[in-house]
């Protein structure tokens, strides 16, 4: 049936917006829990964890029911396709200046102990760039170019760089922050030598 197909649209096109934000929030939970990290703040993991669920997921409900609620009113009242998406109100800038105070930390930390690491700017490019994928910073490029604003080549480089970084982002932070970890590769080494003797 039309209505239900319609519906099932409407539904994933909400679930989408939804999926979106949540990623966005969890950039910030990831931010603010490194920057709690980096700042030595001694608090108890039990106290934050349920705060940061409630970031992560709840946070984009905040945003994205009153959307739906101006999207069903407006294509009620004109018949148009209804309002912006809610993603422009999202976090991408409060992680921008979490990244950079977190830069400057490290920037501070590796200036004071700069007679023991002669690369010290080579290893401030390296923190920047692996920290560029946790927190989503690429988000904060094209924050306000939205598909309606851009045209011609313009849009073709947003939708290829937003596809792309999107994609792979979870990719990126694995292999960033779990497999070229020297903890965890050793961890990993461990685990295979004991298979190989139980095999």
């Amino acid at each position: 049936l039309p209505w239900q197909a319609a519906l099932g649209c409407r539904a994933a096109q909400v679930l989408m917006q939804y999926c979106i934000l949540a990623n966005h929030y969890w950039f910030l939970v990831e931010a603010v829990y490194l920057y709690k990290l980096l700042i030595g703040a001694v608090f108890s993991e039990k106290n934050y964890y349920r705060l940061y669920l409630y970031l992560g997921w709840g946070t984009p409900v905040v945003f994205v029911v009153p959307w739906v609620a101006a999207k069903y009113l407006k294509e009620n009242a004109e018949g148009g396709m209804g309002c912006v998406c809610p993603c422009t109100l999202s976090s991408p800038q409060i992680n921008l200046l979490i990244f950079m105070r977190i830069l400057k930390m490290i920037l501070a930390k590796l200036r004071a102990n700069q007679k023991g690491y002669a690369d010290y700017k080579l290893r401030l490019a390296k923190a920047t760039l692996t920290l560029i994928p946790l927190f989503g910073i690429h988000e904060v490029v094209f924050i306000f170019a939205t598909d309606e604003q851009t045209t011609g080549i313009l849009r073709y480089v947003k939708v290829f760089f937003t596809l792309f970084l999107n994609s792979f982002q979870g990719f990126l932070v694995a292999v960033l922050y779990c497999f070229a970890n020297k903890e965890v590769k050793s961890e990993m080494k461990k685990k295979w030598q004991l298979w190989k003797l139980d095999h």
